[in-house]
């Protein structure tokens, strides 16, 4: 067999990799384009069914669902906004990550290629006195490859529930349930005072802010760090 037989050429390695990596990116993207539009459907009804269910009690409950777009929707959980946001990326997971050690990956590597879906808590109180300095956090990422397969990275409860990426499979009962499960997180994740020597010190300019804008920056871990959520995600 000649040489020019058994090493492939630049451009039929090019041509392959079109027509293997690239092609799989594109059902990926599909794939995740179509989650993302279901979720917003399930969002609606989820905010709809929560809605009825505590303004009975309490109308200053207040539980909304918007669609910002394409990319972006959100959930107002009474004082929580919860954004989702789809990249329009594909990526591929870290190499250091356990589950390349599963048969799941190692049969097929392209199988180790996600679209990501990521979903940010910020106080709605943030956005309703236009408080740009505040901070928001990324509690769960949703990963989704090309059989449809999930596995969901997140802190606490969200880190663990979702890893088992060969036997997770997407449908809506399973993105309702993650749903379900991102809600009751942010909820859990309370608002704490940052401590006393970090806000002791206003100048005049952040106090007219302040006045005008409420601009001194707030968020629900300012000044804290706790190991549980520090902890790295599954």
């Amino acid at each position: 067999m000649s040489k020019k037989e058994s090493t492939p050429t630049s451009r039929e390695l090019i041509v392959k990799a079109l027509r293997t990596k690239s092609a799989m990116k594109q059902d990926v993207f599909k794939a995740t384009t179509e989650l993302f539009a279901q979720l917003k459907l399930t969002l609606k009804d989820v905010a709809t069914d929560l809605e009825q269910e505590v303004t009975q009690k309490d109308e200053r409950l207040v539980v909304s669902f918007t669609d910002k777009g394409s990319l972006a929707c959100e959930l107002r959980v009474a004082g929580d906004t919860i954004i989702f946001h789809m990249h329009t990326n594909v990526f591929k997971l870290d190499q250091s990550h356990s589950l390349w050690k599963t048969s799941y990956l190692e049969e097929d590597e392209m199988r180790g290629y996600f679209g990501v879906i990521n979903i940010y808590n910020f106080l709605s109180d943030s956005f309703k006195f236009n408080r740009e300095r505040d901070l928001g956090y990324l509690v769960a990422r949703i990963f989704l490859n090309k059989e449809n397969h999930f596995l969901v990275q997140g802190k606490r409860q969200m880190g663990f529930l979702y890893n088992d990426l060969p036997g997770n499979v997407m449908d809506e009962p399973r993105l309702r349930e993650v749903l379900y499960s991102v809600v009751n997180y942010v909820l859990e994740f309370d608002l704490l005072a940052p401590p006393y020597d970090q806000v002791q010190q206003v100048t005049v300019s952040e106090m007219n802010e302040l006045n005008g804008n409420l601009q001194l920056s707030t968020g629900k871990r300012l000044g804290f760090r706790f190991h549980a959520d520090n902890a790295d995600p599954i």
